[in-house]
């Protein structure tokens, strides 16, 4: 996108629904560029606030299926007439920054389905597990009218956990296992997660499967009931991504306690706190690229990063330093 395009066509096609109009705005609103942070701001503010779709994070250990099984899910869903978009954070080239994984060549039979859409971000330096635009991208899903938002993450790791930040049910993929295998994964995420999902329950894993499912179910009981939490949740159940199986069962959950969540609003709380979350992040952002995009800022950094590499000042200190020229008081002309 070498340059900004019409905001008001592009927003039109947004709106419409139409894939390719949303793959640009995508494009767009993940540009570093100036003039192309301008128009993905502009077109974000004319598109407005769009339906709520359900935001459903995904993440789990590599190598455990979440492509299987984000295709599954995404083809039983648009099958029961729903639109479903898949915002997939992948991991990041070191030479070009691009995508390494490219999900839809992992997911063709949801690429080719007219009511999915799926869009591969790379992480880039973003830790998290998500994208630096991750918000905006899900913001455009719900602005062309999307029912279901599923994002995926990089992978299990104690800092995949800003994905709750931004979903409304995080479910955690994890392969059959036991013993050292089962203490391997963070507690962060394990607090973190609503429903566990042990895939792979077929053939000679389905047993091993089984008893995963019950080890994880008695780890959750330890763990302290969550206020935003209905009875019985957050839960753990066998599926098979590979033969579709369970996957019913555990959409069900889904909607169980998107609806408790609703009803009791809880749903209405959270959405607030993840938009106030949203705000700081943005904020704290904008300040960093403030103090490197204007070269006088710029350099005064690089001089007072010199100087705490060489001992001269404190982190602390130097950080005060740098933020001074944005916390002086104005002095007004006599």
């Amino acid at each position: 996108m070498s340059s900004a395009p019409d905001i008001a066509q592009l927003a039109q096609g947004v709106a419409a629904g139409e894939r390719r109009a949303l793959a640009r705005a995508i494009t767009l609103v993940e540009s570093a560029r100036t003039d192309h942070r301008d128009a993905a701001t502009a077109l974000l503010d004319r598109l407005g606030t769009g339906k709520q779709a359900l935001r459903v994070g995904l993440s789990g250990t590599p190598g455990v299926g979440k492509s299987t099984f984000i295709e599954a899910l995404g083809l039983y869903r648009t099958g029961q007439g729903k639109r479903v978009a898949v915002l997939a954070v992948d991991p990041s080239s070191a030479r070009s920054g691009g995508s390494i994984l490219g999900d839809k060549t992992r997911m063709e039979r949801l690429s080719r389905d007219p009511a999915a859409f799926i869009r591969p971000s790379p992480a880039q330096t973003q830790l998290g597990g998500v994208a630096r635009r991750t918000r905006e991208a899900i913001a455009l899903c719900e602005a062309a009218a999307f029912d279901v938002v599923l994002i995926e993450t990089v992978g299990v790791g104690q800092s995949e956990t800003m994905v709750a930040e931004m979903s409304d049910v995080f479910l955690l993929l994890l392969a059959p296992a036991g013993g050292d295998e089962l203490q391997g994964v963070k507690r962060g995420i394990m607090e973190i997660a609503d429903i566990i999902l042990v895939n792979k329950a077929d053939g000679d894993l389905k047993a091993q499967a089984t008893r995963t499912v019950a080890d994880y179910a008695g780890a959750l009981r330890l763990l302290r009931k969550r206020a935003r939490d209905p009875d019985g949740f957050p839960r753990a159940l066998p599926i098979s991504a590979l033969e579709a199986a369970g996957l019913e069962a555990a959409w069900d959950f889904v909607t169980q306690l998107v609806t408790w969540r609703r009803e009791t609003g809880v749903w209405d709380t959270t959405r607030a706190a993840q938009t106030r979350h949203w705000f700081g992040q943005e904020l704290r952002a904008e300040m960093m690229g403030l103090l490197t995009r204007d070269p006088t800022l710029h350099a005064r950094l690089q001089s007072l990063e010199n100087d705490v590499v060489t001992g001269k000042l404190s982190p602390a200190a130097a950080a005060a330093a740098a933020l001074a020229p944005l916390t002086a008081p104005k002095t007004t002309p006599k």
